[in-house]
């Protein structure tokens, strides 16, 4: 249960990370959705890299990871509300 906890924590983290990394318009510009992208980012990304063997939980490379999934997400985000 610890590590869900950590990994909504470090998605926090990530998704303001990957706001003020990303080019662009730097949206989206609400609290709670980038955090959303942050966790989802985290998620995904913690998901992946253990899954594939790349870290272990818990590592640095896993809070890399997160800023870049969720970097990802922020950039599709913007790609697709752009289009609407």
């Amino acid at each position: 249960m610890m590590h869900w906890v950590w990994t909504i924590l470090v998605g926090f983290a990530a998704g303001f990370l990957a706001k003020l990394i990303t080019p662009g318009k730097k949206e989206p510009s609400g609290f709670i959705l980038t955090s959303l992208l942050g966790i989802a980012g985290s998620i995904a990304a913690s998901f992946l890299g253990q899954t594939l063997g790349l870290y272990p939980a818990g590592s640095g490379a896993g809070f890399i990871a997160s800023v870049l999934g969720a970097a990802l997400l922020l950039l599709v985000y913007n790609f697709v509300s752009r289009k609407s």
